[in-house]
């Protein structure tokens, strides 16, 4: 076989794809250690290192300490999922965006910020052609942000203001379908009981999250999502 040009890790991880998905290293099988593929492919071995860690946060090999690297038996097809900017959400689709802070106070953190003093509470609507889109409720850190507490939220929204000033390492989400309570029904502009799309994210700095938010949307919402295996680098 001739050797392929290897110029860096990105076309080490093509190699490697390319190996993977013509069954040369069939699932299962343990591929040979660093040393021998970074000789092989003329790199150093914190090249090769990076090109396989790469692939295996992307699910396609399986990496165990004195036990080797293989690939998976069941390669996971990960979901790419954005924090969107709701604004741009809103007026990606022809509509026109606006905003209303309903409410904004300091008050007990929630459980989800883990050990905060204190946080910010805020609440929102945020609209699409003056019909309600999402209503937002919003856990801002002080402990991870404490600036957030000079933010009136009056004209650009916590949303926004926290992608653009509060970079963040890591998150998780939750998404989920509930009756709309009374309490929220009329701001959605339905009724009670209706079913509505809710998603729960919180998201971190490292080890000190940074801010929890529920978002209900109004009936008829969608989300988008791509799935697949991680694409050649150019």
């Amino acid at each position: 076989m001739t050797q392929p040009q290897i110029n860096n890790w990105q076309a080490i991880q093509n190699e490697v794809l390319r190996r993977i998905h013509a069954r040369e290293w069939p699932p299962g099988q343990v591929i040979p250690n660093e040393v021998d593929l970074a000789a092989e492919f003329g790199c150093a071995r914190a090249t090769m290192n990076r090109a396989l860690r790469a692939l295996a946060d992307a699910g396609m090999l399986e990496r165990r300490r004195k036990a080797g690297t293989r690939v998976a038996l069941h390669p996971v097809s990960r979901a790419t999922l954005d924090i969107p900017v709701i604004r741009q959400e809103i007026e990606d689709r022809g509509l026109k965006y606006s905003y209303n802070l309903i409410a904004r106070n300091t008050a007990t953190p929630l459980a989800s910020l883990g050990p905060a003093q204190k946080a910010l509470h805020v609440t929102a609507l945020h609209c699409a052609n003056a019909a309600p889109y999402a209503y937002e409720d919003r856990w801002i850190n002080l402990s991870t942000l404490p600036e957030a507490a000079n933010q009136p939220f009056t004209v650009i929204n916590a949303n926004e203001w926290l992608l653009m000033h509060a970079p963040f390492t890591h998150g998780d989400i939750r998404f989920s379908c509930m009756a709309v309570p009374a309490a929220h029904a009329k701001r959605l502009g339905t009724t009670p009981g209706t079913p509505v799309f809710v998603t729960q994210r919180t998201t971190w700095d490292h080890a000190r999250t940074i801010t929890s938010v529920r978002l209900i949307f109004a009936p008829g919402y969608s989300i988008h999502t791509t799935i697949g295996s991680p694409p050649l680098a150019d």
